[in-house]
């Protein structure tokens, strides 16, 4: 695709502000909801501060040459419930998680200087455009779900913790956003084009506070898409709640049996998140124009994201993991430059210790991030199929390997060994890797 800012490129410094604001927006939901998800007072701000840091020492790693934010990965989930659960205090749990995530981040560094010592040819025959498209494609048609569920969802909740707002309502609000990312995306000229998301997010925005204005006045909980009432306890200033912290007053609880099982609950789970660290590369890598593989050099982006999850893990207490979200925004945007990437960084940073500005992103519907999300997980499948352009599909072994990919992961196969468990785009990425190795390359050749 034409970039409008290639990686080097550095636009200037107030639409830089803007651009790296946009990035944060496309990837916060999915970073501050893996704390959420994981509770024991786990914070969100530091998770966004981790995160932050997390994509600085991936940058420094990969020499500035790889435009893709680090967020807290998903993978992870069921490792670090495991390492809470087998705990014997909150504080232990927190050291468990700290020391989980060192154990993953040290496969990436093995892994790494592997593939320094090999090279990474091996990983282009083992791993053809007619396996890496399709699985790509899965990362983001597995995500559909999310985006679609979210579209009917505002943030009001009720007793049971269930939204409260009415789902054609919410659904307004989030086609509003979606149609508006679309209109500027495509009719827009110079920053509107730049800046969809922005635009998107604001007026589904917009949209959403008039019905909830109206439902407040009106006493219908339907029409109250946002919950302005994080407001009233908001704080202006406050210092996350860093894992370390919690994490030192646990450690005198940790014995070894603890250590084995966490490593055994996260060190299997990196291996899957390898595959997925590939197919997000050579995503990035066709958004950009670049062999994201060769340069920087797969070893350096192992490297950036293993060192850069351990630190993101003793900050935020969450492994982070390169994003989808922020390849999407790259990808429709057209703006690949790293120094956005190093801004979106340092502003989770700054912002996470900043109240108001927290608890407006907090505020942000899940049906206004839902239209965002339609176009963001949309591109990412797009993108695994543009990997297969130049991919026969007239001959039968190319169909079966795209066709098992597809079906696999679009159908969500996973599979669980105990506290492991394979995702739908790793159990695709085997499946075809496999079917492809045993097929013959050339059927005609075969045949005579």
């Amino acid at each position: 695709m034409n970039l409008v800012y290639n990686i080097k490129d550095k636009p200037k410094f107030g639409q830089l502000i803007v651009f790296a604001f946009q990035q944060l927006l496309a990837i916060l939901a999915a970073t501050i909801a893996v704390p959420s998800i994981i509770g024991n007072g786990m914070s969100q701000s530091a998770a966004l501060f981790g995160a932050g840091v997390g994509t600085i020492v991936y940058l420094l790693f990969t020499k500035f040459n790889s435009p893709v934010f680090l967020g807290s990965s998903f993978a992870f989930i069921g490792s670090m419930f495991a390492a809470f659960g087998g705990a014997a205090s909150a504080e232990a749990g927190y050291a468990g998680i700290i020391f989980g995530a060192i154990f993953a981040g040290l496969v990436y560094v093995v892994i790494a200087i592997a593939v320094k010592v090999a090279g990474v040819k091996w990983i282009n025959k083992l791993m053809p455009a007619v396996v890496i498209g399709p699985t790509v494609s899965i990362i983001g048609l597995s995500l559909a779900g999310n985006a679609v569920g979210d579209l009917t969802l505002g943030k009001v909740l009720d007793a049971e913790g269930a939204s409260t707002a009415n789902p054609y309502i919410a659904l307004i609000c989030g086609l509003v956003t979606l149609f508006t990312v679309i209109l500027c995306s495509v009719y827009g000229k110079k920053m509107t084009k730049l800046i969809p998301f922005i635009i998107g997010i604001l007026a589904g925005y917009a949209v959403a506070a008039i019905f909830t204005v109206i439902g407040v006045k009106t006493g219908n909980t339907g029409l109250q898409i946002i919950d302005f009432g994080v407001f009233s306890d908001m704080k202006i200033f406050a210092i996350p709640d860093f894992s370390f912290m919690m994490a030192a007053k646990g450690l005198k609880a940790i014995d070894a049996k603890y250590i084995i099982t966490v490593a055994v609950a996260y060190v299997p789970v990196a291996f899957v998140v390898f595959a997925e660290h590939i197919a997000d590369h050579k995503n990035l890598s066709s958004v950009i124009g670049k062999d994201l593989l060769e340069d920087p050099g797969l070893h350096r982006t192992l490297l950036g994201d293993g060192v850069g999850s351990m630190v993101g893990a003793i900050f935020g207490g969450c492994p982070n993991t390169t994003y989808g979200e922020s390849v999407g925004c790259v990808a429709i945007t057209g703006n690949a430059s790293v120094v956005t990437i190093f801004a979106t960084a340092i502003m989770a940073i700054v912002i996470s210790f900043f109240g108001p500005f927290v608890t407006f992103l907090a505020t942000i519907p899940n049906c206004v991030m839902g239209g965002v999300c339609v176009t963001l997980y949309g591109f990412i499948a797009v993108s695994g199929l543009k990997m297969i352009q130049n991919v026969d599909l007239g001959k039968n072994r190319n169909l079966f390997v795209v066709a098992v990919i597809l079906i696999c992961g679009i159908g969500g196969l996973t599979l669980s060994f105990g506290k492991v468990t394979l995702t739908e785009v790793a159990c695709a990425l085997i499946l075809g890797i496999i079917v492809n190795a045993i097929l013959p390359k050339d059927e005609e050749a075969k045949a005579e």
